[in-house]
């Protein structure tokens, strides 16, 4: 830890004992924070939310608890912003590509620029947001944002060459439905939960998700084989309503916003961490082929979907935000990062 991170550290424990030493009218009640969330407790969303609430409970020495609510059980996906806002719980973890048109600027981070590391994509989305402070999500306080891993193919038959994928049916999720379509793929929506029986029945014969999910959800058992693209991430934000944040004491606010940048890179490295462990469980246990396309392809993909992102700067433009220069700081901060060796 630098120097400088370590001194914010005693002065907050400090003043957090100062706090709890006085006498009378200073209560020294605990605060107690709802955090929803929408995907299962073993998922990365979860795992990074569990991390949280945990640290934040211990840097603030007990003074803040943080009641979890994986699984939709307290807000669904798409209720999350809005529950927020409303107070029904004081945190949440929302998917921002699940509520289309919501999140016009950042929506940027997700098109497909190629990011190969989580890590990578999450800073560049922090940094992004920090610069810009997009009015999306001006009505909430901002905890933190990461995305998912980079999208990638996996499938029940072999996709080794781009012209493999011509014609196979894909579940994607409506951000990657264009991404797939234009590389000559069939895009089908669906629940994930509907996901393995229709690998089974083909009705699809493959997914484009981030590699988790073969050891999370067991995908490995459908798809013996993975096509590395290095598709579009999802985006993800960790928002507190206002008014709760506002009424927090001065020390636990600091706590939470010293956390913020460092949470997002946690989240990424784990999430790598995650995503390569997945692989290789998945090929000790399901015999999973790995292939890369050639740089031929490669470049065809970058062609084949470069309209996507312009589209989103022509879009995004329309509405008087600053689209091209969003890309183009997305594109200088990736590659900073990615020369850094994130």
């Amino acid at each position: 830890m630098k120097l400088k991170g370590v001194l914010k550290t005693v002065c907050l424990v400090l003043a957090v004992g100062l706090f709890f030493s006085f006498p009378g009218k200073v209560s020294a009640k605990k605060i107690v924070l709802k955090y929803a969330n929408f995907p299962p407790a073993k998922t990365f969303p979860c795992v990074q939310m569990f991390r949280w609430a945990k640290e934040v409970e211990k840097r603030t020495l007990g003074m803040v608890k943080v009641e979890t609510y994986p699984g939709g059980t307290l807000l669904g996906a798409k209720q999350i912003l809005d529950g927020v806002i409303n107070g029904i719980a004081d945190i949440g973890c929302l998917c921002m590509p699940y509520q289309p048109g919501r999140f016009p600027l950042l929506a940027g981070v997700d098109t497909p620029v190629g990011f190969k590391s989580t890590t990578v994509a999450s800073l560049v989305l922090w940094d992004l947001y920090r610069k810009y402070e997009p009015k999306e999500l001006s009505m909430v306080k901002v905890v933190t944002l990461f995305t998912c891993a980079p999208g990638q193919l996996m499938t029940k038959v072999p996709v080794k060459k781009l012209s493999d994928l011509k014609g196979l049916e894909i579940r994607t999720t409506g951000a990657t439905k264009s991404y797939i379509e234009r590389l000559g793929g069939v895009p089908v929506a669906m629940p994930m939960s509907d996901v393995p029986e229709a690998l089974q029945k083909g009705v699809v014969k493959g997914i484009l998700s981030s590699l988790d999910i073969l050891m999370d959800f067991k995908f490995a058992e459908y798809c013996r084989y993975v096509t590395i693209l290095n598709a579009p991430t999802a985006s993800f934000a960790v928002v507190m309503n206002k008014k709760r944040w506002e009424s927090l004491p001065r020390y636990v606010q600091h706590v939470i916003d010293d956390m913020a940048r460092e949470q997002a890179e946690w989240t990424g490295r784990y999430l790598d961490r995650h995503c390569k462990e997945s692989l290789e469980w998945s090929k000790k246990h399901y015999g999973v082929k790995v292939f890369h396309l050639s740089k031929e392809d490669m470049d065809k993909v970058i062609k084949l979907t470069k309209p996507l992102i312009e589209a989103y700067i022509k879009k995004a433009s329309a509405k008087g935000l600053p689209a091209k220069q969003f890309i183009d700081d997305l594109f200088k901060l990736k590659k900073a990062y990615e020369e850094e060796g994130i």
